[in-house]
């Protein structure tokens, strides 16, 4: 599962295999660094550059979620064999936990699978 907060993604999110070198800015000893992740490496990018790497492992600062978030989303990935409904429990268990701390939150749960869409050039 990770999260990016919608205000801060440039042109939408995109699934894709790297090439190896787009940069990845991460912290590192609480600094900025920017590290490249492995050619074929799954990563989530946006027009400006890589947001996650490998699935949900390392999230990038430009779009993590934080307390002045006003629009976020949250992505829950599986592979087989995990079954849809285990991801569908999960996803009602967040929504549950969201407006609880969180009142006044408008929360949208999207389930079915995500339209592929083309990646930036």
């Amino acid at each position: 599962m990770g999260g990016e907060d919608l205000d801060r993604v440039q042109g939408g999110t995109h699934l894709v295999r790297a090439g190896g070198d787009e940069g990845f800015v991460t912290v590192a000893g609480g600094t900025e660094v920017v590290d490249h992740p492995a050619p074929g490496e799954v990563i989530w990018r946006d027009a400006t550059g890589v947001t996650c790497r490998r699935w949900n492992w390392r999230q990038g600062p430009r779009t993590r979620l934080t307390e002045g978030t006003a629009s976020g989303v949250f992505l829950l990935e599986a592979m087989a064999p995990m079954p849809l409904a285990d991801v569908e429990r999960a996803a009602t268990e967040l929504a549950e936990l969201l407006e609880r701390f969180s009142p006044g939150a408008r929360i949208e749960p999207a389930t079915a699978p995500l339209p592929r869409a083309p990646a930036p050039e």
